[in-house]
């Protein structure tokens, strides 16, 4: 139906598209049995404390205010990402904003934590219990005076609520985020949103979203900084601002905004293995960047990432690629001698 349908949509704009998507899952009308396949119990895993039928998670940045996370689930996700949630409301950067790159498998984003905020957010999930494992990605608004006081203030709305915090420091979209990747900022950021979890009673965990752009000097830091402050998980990695060079797509590629999909599967993949080789297994990594194949999931689970997440994939080949995957992860598992995910976890990082 998605082959059928998609001329049709890819005629759209990118974000009217989207938001039909939104409003067709909302109606729920495919049976959850759809999206299963034989054997996927080999894919069972388990990620911060809680089992989830398979390591494949839908990235941040799709669901941005927690309206279809249930609906999701449904798709065969193992796990969700909403958000990114802000403090206050907040409509983004001005539009056209977001660009289909075809050629590239790719999609150019300037959106710029465009959101129903924090206060609408909170109730909209109170009053929709989560099916599953559920992540929030929290970040400032772009007018903050002070953007680790938006941090605090998001933490400590959406900690007693999702399974996982991810604390956003790697958008290219707000000007100043990506310099918390400094160790003095996030030092500070991170001993204060500790604090967060020591004053709370709920079992939860936080996680750090990094930037594909980083140097790798900094790799060292931001993991000595992760170990001492108990972060428990690295989102691998955001959109990138760079590394245009090679896009197909002439006409669109020098778009402002954070590039994804295909042309950053092996950006990603390497900085993957530098944190996995240099963390030893003592934080778990979810890996992002060209997922949209079996094939690929494969080649982060065995660089060192525990679990993935996609998004873009989901937009060049619709509801049911969580499905095709899990069937092509399946046969490439039992082919090499795979019995779960975890043996092939960090299998390939060397």
């Amino acid at each position: 139906m998605f082959s059928f349908l998609r001329p049709f949509i890819f005629n759209l704009d990118p974000e009217k598209a989207h938001d039909l998507a939104i409003k067709s899952l909302k109606y729920n009308f495919l049976p959850e049995s759809l999206f299963s396949v034989k054997d996927e119990e080999i894919l069972n895993t388990n990620l911060f404390g809680k089992k989830i039928q398979n390591p494949i998670g839908l990235a941040a940045g799709f669901d941005k205010s927690a309206e279809v996370y249930n609906e999701i689930f449904k798709l065969g996700f193992g796990f969700v990402e909403v958000g990114t949630i802000t403090p206050k409301q907040q409509y983004g950067n001005e539009k056209p904003r977001v660009f289909r790159l075809e050629k590239d498998q790719a999609l150019i984003n300037r959106l710029g934590f465009n959101n129903d905020g924090s206060e609408i957010i909170k109730k909209r999930i109170e009053n929709n219990v989560p099916n599953g494992l559920l992540g929030i990605n929290i970040g400032p608004n772009r007018d903050a005076s002070n953007m680790i006081d938006d941090f605090l203030l998001c933490a400590e709305t959406f900690f007693p609520l999702g399974d996982y915090v991810t604390i956003n420091i790697s958008s290219p979209n707000t000007k100043g985020l990506r310099d918390f990747h400094n160790p003095e900022s996030l030092k500070e950021l991170l001993s204060k949103i500790n604090d967060v979890r020591e004053k709370s009673n709920f079992r939860k965990s936080f996680l750090l979203k990094i930037s594909p752009d980083i140097e790798d000097s900094f790799i060292g830091n931001i993991i000595k900084l992760a170990q001492e402050y108990n972060i428990d998980g690295f989102i691998l990695t955001n959109t990138t601002d760079r590394n245009r060079e090679n896009l197909l797509d002439t006409k669109k590629k020098n778009e402002s905004g954070g590039l994804s999909g295909r042309p950053i599967r092996d950006l990603s993949t390497k900085l993957i293995k530098k944190f996995y080789t240099q963390l030893k297994g003592t934080i778990p990594i979810i890996g992002v960047g060209g997922i949209d194949s079996g094939e690929s999931v494969f080649e982060k689970l065995s660089s060192g990432a525990s679990a993935v997440q996609l998004y873009t994939g989901m937009i060049y080949k619709g509801p049911t690629i969580v499905k095709e995957i899990k069937k092509e992860l399946i046969i490439i598992m039992k082919e090499k001698g795979f019995k779960n995910i975890a043996e092939v976890v960090g299998s390939n990082a060397n």
